[in-house]
């Protein structure tokens, strides 16, 4: 098997290797419950229980699971771990990670505002979705979740170029027929870089990898001894190598569940349906943006049926700028991952003047930033405060209240020269 994973790697070729018989047999014969493979199914029903009825308060920035529930909730799981760190936070528990990282973007959570508080709570209707798919049919969906939609961006992480599949398939390759053994910290940290020990803790909850735990050291985090991959994950792999390297997905943008279904489909028939997501639609209304740059900040107004383009130049004009520069919107949707929406004169879409403020997967207590002029970059943050109802007296933008002195657009050395005068 080594050998064979090491020619592909070293050919890339898309070809579908065939499977063997007896992984043919493997994976008709295979059984998927809460406790195999894996314990994946289990494990994410125990953070579904964590989170209700009200969710769990999460970090303002990230969005990340705060430290007080961590220990909780490492316990709760089928595979607890000891960290021997004084203050461990998310990462620091990568099976927590990685079942955190499949919650958000299979899209069974969202992120509420409450307040100056954020919150992760359960999308009830995508739950009830979710809970009337046999177990196949989620243990599939959580799979797609992972290693085609799961992005690093959720964990607090910069954006990756390579999605998980990739990287994960990389790691196979790796791992030879008598496993890949760490004899001390050292020898595990490019695995805890590339592909990320959430990444081998999913591996093992998939039941694709058998993990050895060390005892850790003070101070120091998860220790791992040895990792074995299993024949099922070698089945896996072989099925899914074509795919992964292919890029495929790399530029999907919309989460569609079941882009595995027809490799996989063949030896679980089982497999007949997949989690629909609820699709964004336009939210009427007038809505009241705080935007601040600096020390100033200003209040607008703007109907919900304006386009993006619209608040851009409302803001510019709020702040006494000029429009001599391209802009960029960005902001986080529901899957934690960063869309962009640009100038119309920039080359990629979508582009500001074809999407309208109603079509903003925004809430109340959300932000975005307001990105200006690519040379300097002025960087506004524009929180969503409320949605009013709709208004036909309000046709354009408004500024409705103004608080301290915009910054000076240019800088120039006369000014400085002008001022210590």
């Amino acid at each position: 098997m080594e050998d064979l994973f090491a020619k592909l790697e070293r050919t890339l070729n898309p070809e579908l290797p065939s499977l063997t018989e007896s992984q043919q047999q493997l994976l008709k014969e295979l059984s998927i419950d809460e406790n195999q493979p894996g314990t994946i199914l289990r494990d994410f029903q125990t953070l579904i229980n964590f989170l209700q009825p009200k969710g769990v308060e999460v970090s303002s920035v990230n969005n990340l699971l705060p430290l007080k529930v961590l220990s909780e909730l490492n316990l709760r799981l089928s595979h607890p771990i000891d960290t021997k760190l004084k203050r461990p936070v998310q990462k620091s528990y990568p099976y927590i990670n990685g079942l955190y990282l499949l919650l958000r973007s299979s899209g069974i959570v969202q992120i509420k505002s409450q307040g100056k508080k954020q919150l992760l709570v359960l999308d009830e209707a995508v739950l009830e979705a979710w809970t009337s798919l046999n177990l196949t049919e989620r243990y599939f969906t959580l799979l797609e979740a992972w290693l085609i939609w799961g992005n690093n961006e959720i964990l607090g992480e910069r954006q990756d170029t390579w999605n998980n599949l990739f990287k994960c398939i990389q790691f196979w390759v790796r791992v030879p027929d008598k496993g890949l053994k760490f004899a001390k910290y050292e020898d595990q940290q490019d695995v805890s870089y590339y592909p990320g020990l959430y990444n081998i803790a999913l591996l093992e909850l998939f039941g694709f990898l058998a993990i050895k735990q060390g005892k850790p050291q003070e101070g120091k985090g998860w220790r791992i001894t040895n990792v074995q991959r299993s024949p099922l994950g070698d089945a896996i792999f072989r099925l899914l190598f074509p795919i992964g390297m292919s890029g495929e997905f790399e530029d999907e943008v919309n989460i569609n569940f079941g882009e595995l279904q027809p490799t996989f489909k063949p030896f679980f028939p089982e497999w007949e349906h997949n989690l629909i997501l609820p699709k964004q639609g336009f939210t009427d209304g007038i809505y009241i943006f705080k935007v601040s740059v600096s020390r100033s900040w200003r209040r607008i107004a703007i109907p919900a049926k304006r386009q993006l383009s619209w608040l851009a130049s409302t803001i510019l004009d709020a702040f006494d700028f000029d429009y001599d520069h391209l802009y960029e919107f960005s902001y986080k949707d529901r899957f934690g991952r960063t869309c962009k929406i640009g100038h119309p004169y920039m080359e990629l879409p979508p582009f500001a003047d074809q999407v309208r403020i109603g079509d903003l997967p925004l809430e109340p207590g959300t932000s975005m930033t307001y990105l200006y002029d690519f040379g300097d970059n002025w960087e506004f943050d524009v929180q969503l405060e409320a949605i009013n109802p709709p208004d036909n007296k309000i046709k354009k933008a408004k500024i409705l209240e103004i608080h301290g002195d915009a910054p000076q657009q240019y800088w120039s050395e006369d000014d400085d020269w002008d001022q210590e005068e």
